[in-house]
């Protein structure tokens, strides 16, 4: 079966950028496709700052969205290639009313060793015992302020008490729990919460999970408010007080996040790729919910396999892992510019 490829055009950006300047470093080793993020579909029930332009912008139409019954089998093909980690994001993945059930499927493909979901945690209280029971062992929840105000701000909409009730819940089933923070600073206004970090972490840790923190990233809606970046180094420096003094050091196997010990014997995450990018280890490949392989999140680049899901080929699967894997970029940002990474839908693709 031959798959279509779909590549950004080349686009020419107005100023130097980050990833033009290390351009001519030398090829790294390719990671091998170790890990995959299943973007079961684009809807959201937020519309965040650095994500989502607004709640009216359109959704795929249903025929072009990957079946419920078909992510198992697409799951399967791309264990040929060595996938062996599984998240489940969106959009926010627990609106699909069939979430349950692709889980389910998912957990029961030979070779999947770990799955996780990222979710902004409004359905929580209702699903955290059935998404338990449906294999899931690990959860990122999406928490940008404890200020409910803020986070109805940042989020367009979103209503804290909610998300907090949904954390307890995930807390009192059993989760392994990690929290994600995109930290956005000021640009002239008080739409903040770089400085909120050292009570997220606190809080954090009060629920029994691991905090991170995530550079913003110009990519998609980020692109546009590139100017509230908030770099490592601050984030750092903003949580001198609980952190020890030593080098940032990385989960085997988990993913870009660097982790920092704290003095009581705890950690925190940081993503950092906007300031160190981590191009050329990285080992992840995205799904969107129509059928597309994503091999990197800054570009559009991709390769479309919903005709051998929805045929159940799962050879061509496996054939399209090859070929979106040589679009992957192996160094900071290669190939990428400033106008392909604000052309990423970020709520379509999942972060």
């Amino acid at each position: 079966m031959s798959l279509p490829l779909i590549a950004d055009q080349a686009v020419s950006s107005a100023r130097p950028q980050p990833w033009e300047r290390v351009a001519e470093a030398p090829r790294a080793e390719r990671a091998s496709p170790r890990a995959v993020r299943l973007s079961i579909t684009d809807r959201c029930d937020l519309a965040c700052l650095y994500c989502r332009p607004n709640r009216r912008d359109g959704y795929l139409p249903s025929e072009r969205r990957v079946l419920a019954e078909h992510w198992q089998r697409l799951v399967e093909g791309l264990v040929l290639r060595g996938v062996r980690r599984v998240r489940i994001t969106g959009g926010e993945p627990l609106l699909h009313p069939h979430v349950l059930d692709i889980a389910r499927a998912v957990a029961a493909v030979p070779g999947v060793e770990d799955l996780a979901i990222t979710t902004n945690g409004t359905q929580l209280t209702e699903l955290a015992s059935a998404l338990y029971e449906a294999g899931v062992r690990r959860l990122n929840l999406s928490i940008d302020s404890l200020d409910p105000q803020r986070f109805f701000r940042l989020t367009r909409g979103g209503h804290l008490d909610k998300v907090l009730e949904g954390v307890e819940a995930a807390r009192a089933t059993g989760f392994e729990l990690k929290t994600n923070t995109v930290v956005v600073g000021p640009d002239g206004d008080d739409l903040r919460n770089d400085d909120e970090l050292v009570s997220i972490a606190q809080w954090a840790f009060s629920v029994g999970a691991t905090p991170r923190f995530l550079e913003l990233m110009t990519v998609g809606e980020g692109a546009r408010i590139r100017g509230r970046v908030v770099p490592f180094a601050e984030m750092r420096a903003r949580l001198a007080t609980l952190l020890v003094d030593a080098e940032p050091a990385r989960e085997a196997d988990r993913g870009p996040a660097v982790y920092v010990p704290t003095h009581d014997g705890r950690r925190i995450g940081f993503v950092t790729g906007t300031s160190d990018t981590f191009c050329s280890g990285c080992d992840r490949l995205r799904v969107s919910s129509d059928g597309r392989l994503r091999p990197c999140l800054a570009t559009n680049d991709s390769v479309d396999v919903s005709a051998a899901v929805r045929a159940g080929d799962v050879d061509a699967i496996a054939r399209g892992l090859d070929e979106a894997w040589t679009l992957k970029p192996d160094a900071a940002w290669r190939g990428c510019t400033e106008a392909s990474a604000a052309a990423v839908d970020m709520r379509a693709t999942g972060g």
